[in-house]
């Protein structure tokens, strides 16, 4: 597992190696947005860019505190920017982890899938 400090403000991003390690599935890295401590409209951006980039969906993951900040990016993306995208599925689950001081605990966790409507190809000029 990945360590973290106690405050779980953001979320590191795994490697192929730490995530089958982890039991999770591989999936192409080019079309997740991990969620971290940034500003939401830099996830807004990176969302943004993915689908202008050909990508038919796009997957936001947080856990911790900043999973609002990933639910406040796929609103912002689906409600201002691309309004041809949608909420295709929502999971969410909890990971064990340790704190900096080795005690476990265990932290909320979240994935969003945000899909292109089929037949759209509307691009967003940034």
């Amino acid at each position: 597992m990945v360590e973290e400090s106690a405050e779980f403000e953001e979320t590191e991003e795994m490697t192929a190696e730490q995530r089958a390690s982890s039991g999770q599935p591989a999936q192409p890295a080019g079309n997740i947005v991990y969620v971290s401590k940034k500003g939401v409209m830099a996830y807004v951006l990176a969302v943004v860019t993915q689908f202008n980039a050909g990508a038919k969906e796009v997957t936001l993951k947080a856990r911790g505190k900043v999973i609002s900040r990933a639910v406040d990016a796929a609103e912002i993306v689906k409600n201002k920017f691309l309004q041809d995208v949608s909420i295709k599925s929502i999971k969410t689950s909890t990971e064990d982890m340790k704190t900096a001081s080795g005690a476990p605990t265990k932290v909320s966790t979240i994935e969003i899938v945000l899909a292109r409507n089929p037949g759209s190809s509307a691009e967003l000029k940034l």
